[in-house]
Formats: C-alpha cells, sequence, structure tokens
C-alpha cells in the first residue's frame, strides 16, 4: 500500500461554488515535492491540513474532522471505464491518491501511518456537493456517485508530519467494529435506518455523523 500523489487546490473561481467568494480549490494537481500535514483546526475557522493546498467555503469543507481526503486510484479507474474519460490523480478532488489501501471499506476510527511521521484517522466517507459535480461536469453526478456509494474517506490528523508521492501507507489500527466509511455514507444520505449503527464507532466518528446518529435513536430507538 502506498501514497501515488498528494494534491493540492489552488483558489479558482467557480459558477457551481456556493461559496460566499465565488472561489473553489477543488480542482486539486500533484505536488513536486514534500507537503506539511497537521490539524488545521475546527471546522468554520480551520480550512485543509496539508500546506499549500486551499479550502475556499469554511463552512461546508475543511477542519479538524475534515483535514485530510484520500481517494483509491482503484476506485478511479472503475470510474474511467464507466465514464470513458481520464481521471487523473486529484479530479475528485482527493488530497491523497493511493494505491493498494481499501478507503472507502475503510473502519471508521482506522489509523494510517504514511511515511515515517504522519498518522491520520477515519472519520466519515465524503458527500457529493454542487461544486463536486459542476467540476466533473458529468450529467447526474450526485446521483451517480452516491448509488455508488464508494465515498473515498475523511481523516483528521493525530500526529502531524511531513509526506510525499510514493510514501508507504500502513493501518497501524483497525477498531473491531464493522462500521466503514461507505456504511456511515449511506446512513447519512440514502438508508436512514443504518444510522444506530454508526453509534459502534464512538467517538472516533465525525461528530456531524454522531450527532445524526444519537438524534434518529432518540426519536426511533436502536
Amino acid at each position: 500500500m502506498k501514497l501515488l500523489t498528494v494534491n493540492l487546490g489552488r483558489p479558482e473561481a467557480s459558477e457551481h461554488t456556493q461559496g460566499p467568494d465565488g472561489l473553489t480549490g477543488i480542482d486539486k494537481r500533484p505536488a513536486d515535492g514534500p507537503v506539511r500535514v497537521c490539524d488545521p483546526g475546527p471546522k468554520g475557522t480551520g480550512g485543509s491540513g496539508l500546506a499549500g493546498d486551499t479550502v475556499c467555503d469554511l463552512r461546508f469543507h475543511g477542519g479538524s474532522d475534515q483535514a485530510v481526503y484520500a481517494f483509491a486510484r482503484e476506485e478511479l479507474d472503475t470510474w474511467e471505464k464507466e465514464l470513458g474519460r481520464t481521471l487523473p490523480n486529484g479530479t475528485f478532488g482527493e488530497n491523497l491518491t493511493t494505491l493498494g489501501l481499501p478507503v472507502s471499506t475503510a473502519r471508521i476510527g482506522e489509523r494510517w501511518r504514511i511515511g515515517g511521521e504522519l498518522l491520520l484517522e477515519v472519520t466519515s466517507g465524503r458527500i457529493p456537493c454542487r461544486t463536486f459535480a459542476g467540476h466533473l461536469g458529468e450529467k447526474g453526478w450526485i446521483g451517480r456517485f452516491t448509488r455508488e456509494a464508494a465515498t473515498g474517506a475523511y481523516l483528521r490528523v493525530i500526529e502531524a508530519g511531513t509526506i510525499r508521492a510514493g510514501d508507504p501507507v500502513a493501518i497501524v489500527h483497525r477498531p473491531d467494529h464493522d462500521v466503514t466509511a461507505a456504511l456511515q455514507f449511506r446512513a447519512v444520505t440514502t438508508e436512514r435506518g443504518l444510522l444506530p449503527q454508526l453509534l459502534a464507532a464512538g467517538d472516533a466518528l465525525h461528530p456531524e455523523a454522531l450527532r445524526q446518529a444519537r438524534e434518529y435513536v432518540a426519536k426511533h430507538g436502536s
């Protein structure tokens, strides 16, 4: 398992973003050298965890629990066949394009060591937005991505570090529950009845998903 590329985005104007300044950093490109990764701070004030990467709409993106976004090259390859077009690393707005790592089926709370320093923890899957759809330019993209539920994974930074393309990725902790990034995504989008299952992931779960799960159980029971 390894890191193919570390991808960074610069602010660009877009008619598809709902950001207050009309800018987005979703168009990410592979970095030429090492990149420092650290906890960016709380959502709403903290942006990307990667130095040199831009998060423009802090209302919905970035922050400690969405500091890094990873997507598997294997899943990009599957979408290439489905869409009939080339999808370079970073096309889905991912910071990390990986090889040999089961990203969407990673368990919430799973920890990855990348290189010799960085330690990340899986928090949730990625929910597609209007900006993502506009960036891809594919008709019905949000629905197609949602049905596939191969969402990639958001991660928080447990130990800061510097990474670069080619670094090895090791899964150093895997929780004993079965709550994956893909399951979390399905629960908060199309299959609300799955929400009680998310509670098994505990505080490792993205706080917003944890709140939704608790509210569902309070209203409907487990």
